[in-house]
């Protein structure tokens, strides 16, 4: 008996699978950093970048505060060294294959592996790959030498018998922002800002899968998974392929050929949609390569199934530019996202989790990762497939004409290639956009001036060759994504900007245009339209390092980087709003102008769906502590801005406007389904007196914008500046008012609160006899109020939640320093 079951369980061990899985090494310790012409070494963290690395080192000052990005300029001009050693055991060496990867070299790097030097590097965008087996004993040294950038930028420079816009940085292939924007500072970092990895193999390593969708339907998807990988045997593998932890699909054919294809298929398939349509559903599927019964390697994909297809058909106007989602037309509503920090080693996880989830709550579906920038982190699209965000995405061009020799070609088909393929398997990608802003430039920026003909044909040539050729090339081989050559397909100088394809409206802030422009010039898409406000209190003082809000010195003016930031700012404020003299009342005023104006873009554009099918606002976030187009701060607090898209992106929208003699009220439904309700409406003065109200059953169809109620204004015989048209619809409410803020007679009264401990902070109920409008809360707690910059119905009673983690409110009732501000303080 004893010795049975002794056998059994000696079967059933030997019965289970085996592994020979590849070994990886992150190499991530130990390493060192100094400059090229220094003997002292100096700990170094990687991925990082040399600024980081200076910046623990206390030797250089944060330059994100004051002038102090002013005195960092010499590290980008010098030649830094990287080193690290690392020891293999014998066992490990024995292995038949060692690859060393670095997913991201800033930029012109040479790689030593004990003193022999295995590669060039000349793209921060690249991933590269090189086989080391032959150089590696059981002590290990790896070393890098990073040259700065103007030393090849100059090189190229001297080759060319004309300047190319915008400056040398078009020379070479990493994030363009480092350079300098008008959002940015100058910070042209150096360093290995990805992650380093010695894989270690003997028989197979998948190199790459790519879940190809070749068919959907409501029964079936017909799907095939390609997969690339390094093999050492002739004979063939098993390769077992799983849905769910569902076998699905068993291939042995001529497996020992790489690539190959595996067909399998979903019935019943379950759809991937953005999460304001449905259900963002992603599918788990495991590929696993075995040698009889070892496992060698295996890889899990999560993929969501939907079709996607930009169309752009020409109609009596001009050209449609609209998405369709398993194939339904989408809205999409969202903003333009750039790098969340100047120092990419900053960003961790939760930073990204933090702002997709900002997206998400401001009811956004798109979000555009601008050209100037980087290609995000893999999180970034994780995230956006699993909450179904919508994904436009550039590539690494922005706002300049980039040289066409033969070897800046190769190098961008092999970033493009690199890209394209690490990027293919996610559902959110909705978009590949060659540029930002280059056609434009060249079309209209004077970037032709006093050049000769010949000259001017050879840099459009190169133009084309990269983003007419080369990169929709690389996307249609390697994805079923659509391309979009450059973004805006015209510049607002030309009269088609607003009948054809998308647009950049910047007449407003740019050319100082009037707000109003944005309601009655509408083009099919706006990709980017924005204004400047400042960041929130605590952003000011981090910069400038005083406990109070201190806007007019040298070091915090410094952090607004456009040339006329601040006087645009104070023409567009005269216009509309009073102009506060406290420093802490004009950057609420600054954000409530920088509110105002983008939301009544967004509502008419809303208004003329199906003519307009999109809106992105300029910009999400900030990449340091400025003075920008964000609708988040660089701390991540909410700017007026982001609170009022939560209102202005609902599915269902209350819009009023005013036309001729008659008020429109509109309703915008982006939904699939009907709403049907009761649109009722009050017209009151500011202490809640009604003077006119109607109501009236209104079915509003799926998709949907239309005019559900006129009003003569000649109905509204009342004065205009002291009163508002309150309106509902279900559950969604609207106020408008009919003249400029600055026009309005509000009264005064205090806001009375009430405070209710929660488990995660505070609700606070607010209440007040009078209108208050735009009512800010804030405190020096950290945490966050999930409604802002709101208006205050006469004796209505608004309860907001706070929510926050800072432990000094612990045995805390009340929030002890809540300061409460209305625009109807700055009535006069």
């Amino acid at each position: 008996m004893r010795y049975s079951l002794l056998l059994v369980i000696l079967v059933s061990f030997s019965c289970q699978p085996k592994h020979d899985l590849p070994e990886i090494i992150a190499l991530h310790n130990n390493w060192q950093f100094k400059k090229v012409t220094d003997s002292v070494w100096q700990s170094a963290t990687v991925p990082g970048n040399v600024h980081s690395d200076l910046l623990d080192h206390q030797i250089i000052e944060d330059p994100f505060i004051g002038n102090n990005e002013k005195d960092v300029q010499w590290v980008s001009d010098a030649d830094w060294e990287y080193k690290t050693s690392f020891a293999l055991d014998e066992e490990t060496l024995k292995k038949q294959n060692f690859q060393l990867n670095f997913e991201g070299l800033d930029t012109y790097a040479s790689v030593y592996l004990n003193d022999s030097l295995i590669l060039k590097a000349n793209n921060a965008f690249r991933a590269w790959h090189v086989n080391v087996k032959s150089l590696l004993s059981l002590e290990n040294e790896l070393r890098l030498v990073f040259e700065h950038t103007s030393k090849y930028e100059e090189a190229e420079k001297e080759k060319l018998p004309y300047e190319l816009p915008e400056g040398n940085r078009v020379f070479t292939r990493k994030a363009q922002f480092q350079y300098g924007w008008d959002w940015g500072p100058k910070l042209n970092t150096s360093g290995i800002w990805r992650p380093v990895k010695l894989i270690a193999w003997n028989d197979a390593k998948i190199q790459d899968a790519y879940v190809h969708q070749m068919e959907l339907n409501d029964s079936i998807a017909q799907l095939m998974l390609q997969v690339d990988f390094s093999n050492a045997k002739t004979d063939g593998y098993r390769f077992e392929v799983r849905v769910n932890d569902t076998l699905v699909a068993v291939s042995e054919e001529s497996s020992q050929y790489s690539p190959m294809s595996i067909p399998f298929q979903i019935k019943n398939p379950k759809r991937w949609w953005p999460h304001n349509l449905g259900e963002p559903y992603l599918y788990d599927i495991k590929l696993v390569i075995k040698d009889n019964r070892k496992i060698l390697d295996s890889i899990s994909v999560k993929k969501g199934l939907r079709t996607i297809e930009l169309f752009t058909e020409k109609d009596s106007i001009g050209e449609s530019f609209y998405f369709k989602v398993n194939n339904i037309p989408v809205y999409a509503k969202g903003a333009n996202y750039i790098p969340q920090h100047s120092l990419q080693n900053k960003v961790n996880d939760s930073d990204y989790e933090r702002l997709v989830n900002d997206a998400v709550y401001a009811n956004m579906n798109m979000l555009r990762v601008w050209g100037g920038g980087i290609y995000e982190n893999e999180i970034f699209y994780d995230l956006c497939d699993e909450k179904g965000i919508l994904v436009w995405q550039d590539f690494m061009f922005a706002c300049a004409m980039y040289p066409g020799d033969k070897a800046f070609l190769e190098n961008v088909k092999q970033e493009a290639i690199d890209n394209v393929k690490r990027l293919r398997n996610h559902a959110s990608i909705a978009l590949w956009c060659g540029n930002n802003e280059n056609s434009e430039g060249w079309h209209r920026w004077g970037w032709q001036d006093g050049r000769s003909e010949k000259e001017k044909e050879e840099i459009w040539n190169n133009y084309l060759k990269v983003f007419d050729s080369i990169l929709p090339n690389t996307v249609a081989q390697f994805t079923d994504i659509d391309y979009w050559e450059s973004s805006p397909k015209y510049g607002r100088g030309n009269p088609k900007y607003i009948t054809e394809g998308d647009a950049h409206d910047w007449w407003v802030w740019h050319d100082a245009y009037p707000f109003e422009h944005l309601e009655y010039s509408i083009p099919r898409f706006m990709s980017e339209f924005g204004f400047q406000s400042f960041p929130g209190y605590e952003v000011i003082k981090y910069i400038t390092q005083n406990d109070s809000v201190d806007i007019s010195s040298e070091g915090f003016k410094n952090h607004q980087k456009h040339l006329r930031g601040f006087e645009l700012i104070e023409t567009y404020m005269k216009r509309d709003f009073p102009v506060p003299t406290e420093a802490e009342d004009y950057v609420y005023m600054s954000q409530l102008l920088q509110a105002y104006g983008i939301t009544k873009g967004i509502k008419a554009q809303r208004r003329a769906k199906p003519y307009n099918m999109g809106t992105l606002i300029w910009q999400l976030n900030d990449c340091w502590p400025a003075v920008s187009w964000s609708s988040i701060d660089y701390f991540g607090h909410w700017k007026a801005l982001q609170y009022k898209l939560k209102r202005s992106y609902d599915d269902i929208l209350l819009s009023s406007t005013i036309q001729n003699d008659t008020l429109n009220v509109c309703i915008v439904n982006d939904k699939l389904e009907e709403e049907r309700g009761k649109l009722w409406m009050s017209v009151e003065d500011f202490n809640g007196k009604i003077l006119w109200k109607e109501s009236v059953e209104i079915q509003v169809m799926p998709g949907s914008s239309e005019v559900k109620y006129k009003i003569p204004l000649s109905a509204i015989s009342f004065p205009k500046d002291e009163i508002v048209l309150n309106l509902g619809f279900n559950l969604k409410k609207e106020l408008f008012f009919f003249v400029k803020p600055k026009d309005l007679k509000l009264k005064q009264a205090n806001v009375k609160t009430k405070f209710l401990k929660m488990p995660d902070g505070f609700k606070v109920m607010l209440t007040s006899k009078t209108l208050q409008k735009d009512v800010f809360l804030s405190t020096k707690y950290k945490g966050w109020f999930h409604d802002n910059f709101f208006d205050l119905l006469p004796e209505e009673q608004k309860w907001i939640y706070f929510k926050t983690e800072d432990n000094r409110l612990d045995n805390a009732q009340f929030l002890d320093d809540l300061e409460i501000k209305s625009f109807n303080n700055f009535i006069r």
